[in-house]
């Protein structure tokens, strides 16, 4: 049976993450400015009751949950700065999982199944959201943008590559976060009416976390 401590801090983790889910379906801006940051604290409080330090893995795992902490921060913000710190803040945090994920070892079945993935992914998303982006901020904007869906990419390769399926699946359900957030934010679909696609975001991030931190914890 867990500790008390990580059972406490998991739950703590649910409560503010589904309090975070419930400010951005009533648009609440005040609450979510609290909520939002405080989650993936939470959930880095949890994973470091569960003996992420113990590992290199689970070192990594800590820094990408505390880089997204601060990328939840920037994201608060509406503005194309914000954006881009949030985005730069993310993709050193994407870096911080592919190191996590490498030190797990590698299977290659399912390594070049997530490359299959990420190819799909990239190619779906891309096309619409790159030149959106390029449209919107020139090449300023569309070159941090498609820098960090090559990361992404490498995530969820390397997510894969574990060969664990909890790991596998939080990586892939972290990349779908992120597209709606870039097919919303650059390409917004018809028929998509907030703040539905935003409740999305933050369901599928928080949930492909949580799952990415219970799988390194089993197998670091």
């Amino acid at each position: 049976m867990p500790p008390l401590l990580v059972l406490v801090t998991a739950a703590l983790f649910v409560v503010i993450a589904v309090t975070d889910w419930v400010a951005v379906a009533q648009e609440d801006r005040r609450t979510e400015a609290v909520v939002k940051p405080a989650a993936l604290l939470a959930l880095a409080t949890a994973a470091l009751a569960g003996g992420a330090v113990e590992s290199a893995a689970g070192g990594w795992l800590l820094a990408a949950l505390l880089l997204g902490t601060l990328g939840d921060t920037f994201l608060l913000g509406s503005s194309e700065r914000r954006f881009l710190g949030g985005l730069g803040a993310f993709l050193v945090g994407h870096l911080a999982y592919v190191a996590c994920f490498a030190t797990l070892g590698v299977s290659v079945s399912w390594w070049l199944a997530g490359g299959g993935l990420a190819l799909v992914g990239a190619l779906v998303t891309g096309r619409d959201v790159l030149p959106a982006a390029l449209r919107r901020g020139g090449i300023a904007l569309a070159a941090p943008v498609a820098a960090y869906m090559l990361v992404i990419g490498a995530m969820l390769v390397t997510g894969w590559g574990t060969g664990l399926v909890l790991v596998a699946a939080g990586a892939a359900v972290f990349v779908a976060s992120d597209t709606v957030l870039a097919l919303d934010r650059f390409a917004r679909p018809t028929g998509w009416v907030a703040p539905w696609p935003h409740v999305a975001v933050m369901v599928t991030y928080h949930l492909g976390q949580a799952l990415i931190v219970l799988g390194v914890l089993q197998a670091a």
